[in-house]
């Protein structure tokens, strides 16, 4: 089976998810504006960046509603960091973007941009490197939420059905680990 995935490509960290994708034979194109919501993709990556401007450029482009839609319709996607921040239903002291993912969301809780870190975590896949900018925090997921991923006794990477997402980002560590778990995601879609 070829897997073809969209990368939101209007902020944020999107050229680590391609190259990292590409690696592995998986075809990727870029989602700059609303007529590439209507392209073909098995699944979807939304990056790290900048949640808040991310939001004013979906909004800006009119691409809000229709990606909304399309995940909302079982398209497998991944939010990483400020993508799972753009999912989340709850945003501590704002109002939610997306909001399809059943977690509340704190902005910036393992620091600001100098406090950035790399640390071994764990996974329902065994042990994986983190890297941390700028993360936030799940302090609260409902139950139809399936906790994947762990640093000490924080949740930081969950699944809720169509839809997995990481406070760390797995682009710039070594380890396919999360990848795979996507790529056999869209696999059983």
């Amino acid at each position: 089976m070829m897997i073809t995935i969209g990368i939101l490509a209007i902020q944020g960290a999107f050229i680590e998810h391609k190259k990292r994708l590409n690696g592995l034979k998986i075809n990727t194109f870029e989602i700059r504006q609303l007529s590439d919501l209507t392209k073909n993709m098995d699944g979807l990556i939304l990056p790290g960046g900048e949640s808040t401007a991310m939001k004013r450029l979906l909004l800006d482009l009119n691409m809000l509603e229709s990606l909304k839609r399309r995940i909302k319709d079982g398209l497998p996607t991944f939010g990483i960091c400020a993508g799972l921040i753009l999912l989340a239903q709850s945003i501590k002291g704002e109002s939610s973007h997306l909001g399809l993912l059943e977690i509340d969301v704190e902005r910036n809780f393992y620091g600001r941009q100098k406090d950035s870190f790399k640390a071994p975590g764990q996974s329902i896949i065994g042990d994986i490197p983190m890297t941390f900018i700028r993360a936030p925090k799940i302090v609260s997921l409902s139950k139809n939420v399936t906790p994947i991923a762990w640093y000490h006794h924080d949740v930081v990477g969950v699944r809720q059905g169509n839809i997995l997402g990481t406070t760390f980002h797995p682009e710039l560590d070594r380890s396919n680990k999360l990848y795979e778990i996507f790529i056999d995601m869209i696999k059983n879609a």
